[in-house]
């Protein structure tokens, strides 16, 4: 099958914070950029102004780069961190390994060494086995320890886990690379602000999404090592993600780092999975398979239920052996939405 029959009655459903729409101040933002001539790939006042933001936000000697996407921030970020002969140490259910189609290791030349996880975090004890190849010719070489926050599980690292992780790299010469497609979901729920989340807890790179928290298209790039930034505007070049129009990537950050936008977005998401969460745990038969710490819920349904349900709303069946699903909720989420799908869900388990 396909066109409409692929697409269920309420495609709002639960399926990504990426099918969301746009938020009204970012999309002002948009239209008050769009006025005039202004220099292109960067060299304007918009541009200028966002990164003041950011330096504002994560420190005077923060270095900020736009570009177009997740993983244009993520490749990009790692090709500035290594040569061809290193190593990236990830989860294996990390968005570089399992969601970019090899883009990491196929334009940065460096071998992901992946961590299994039960809950997408990982930890020392379990990167520590990668290092015994350090200085072995015959081995590619651990340069970079890259963690997701959140994660793609849904789970969150609390601040001491990622301090252990930045000051184990450290100690061994390894940087670390925080792909933060949800930090602002990530910093919400541990209550502290985005530079507590990143820069003061060790991490040398991040990948600041934007995307899913309520951002039209584009992410960014921020280093908190301003050597390491030093031949990025030329990787970025290289990897076709410089904006020629910049300033309409630019003051959706920029709105976004104003008035606490990106907290409110990311706390309306946050308490909508805790409420679908918590209706959910009340039907027989839903068994919810993660902490829910972010903005998704992570459940095992019944697999007859799949169908009904997907003819109604949009989600993805994350894991189609045990019948795992995922649900996530984003800034426009409303009570509505979840009560209808949970309704849906009540009449799935009685029949």
């Amino acid at each position: 099958m396909g066109g409409e029959d692929m697409i269920p009655k309420n495609a709002r459903g639960f399926a990504s914070d990426n099918n969301a729409g746009v938020h009204p101040e970012i999309l002002e933002a948009i239209v008050r950029a769009n006025q005039g001539h202004v220099v292109a790939y960067g060299d304007d006042p918009y541009t200028a102004s966002a990164a003041r933001k950011f330096k504002d936000t994560f420190g005077e000697d923060a270095e900020v780069f736009f570009v177009y996407n997740g993983t244009g921030a993520n490749v990009l970020s790692l090709q500035a961190l290594t040569h061809s002969f290193q190593a990236v140490i990830c989860a294996e259910t990390a968005h570089i390994n399992e969601d970019e189609c090899g883009a990491p290791e196929k334009f940065t030349g460096s071998k992901l060494l992946t961590v299994p996880t039960e809950n997408g975090k990982i930890t020392v004890d379990q990167i520590k086995p990668h290092l015994h190849a350090l200085g072995n010719e015959h081995h590619a070489q651990p340069k970079v320890i890259s963690i997701t926050q959140a994660t793609e599980l849904g789970t969150v690292y609390r601040p001491d886990e990622v301090r252990a992780i930045t000051r184990f790299a450290h100690e061994n010469g390894l940087l670390v690379h925080l792909d933060g497609a949800r930090i602002c979901n990530a910093a919400v729920a541990l209550k502290t602000g985005l530079r507590e989340a990143t820069r003061d807890l060790g991490v040398d790179v991040l990948s600041f999404g934007g995307t899913k928290n309520g951002v039209m298209f584009g992410e960014a790039v921020v280093f908190f090592d301003a050597e390491l930034a030093r031949e990025f505007k030329f990787i970025r070049k290289q990897g076709t993600q410089l904006a020629s129009k910049m300033r309409f990537i630019a003051v959706q950050f920029e709105a976004l780092l104003t008035n606490g936008l990106w907290r409110r977005n990311a706390e309306h998401a946050n308490a909508m999975a805790a409420l679908l969460e918590q209706e959910a745990r009340t039907i027989p038969r839903i068994t919810i398979t993660q902490p829910v710490e972010a903005n998704a819920v992570f459940a095992a349904i019944p697999r007859e239920h799949l169908e009904p349900l997907q003819q109604e709303y949009f989600f993805y069946v994350w894991d189609e052996d045990r019948s795992i699903v995922r649900w996530m909720t984003s800034f426009d989420t409303t009570e509505e939405d979840i009560a209808g799908f949970i309704t849906l869900l009540r009449k799935a388990g009685d029949h």
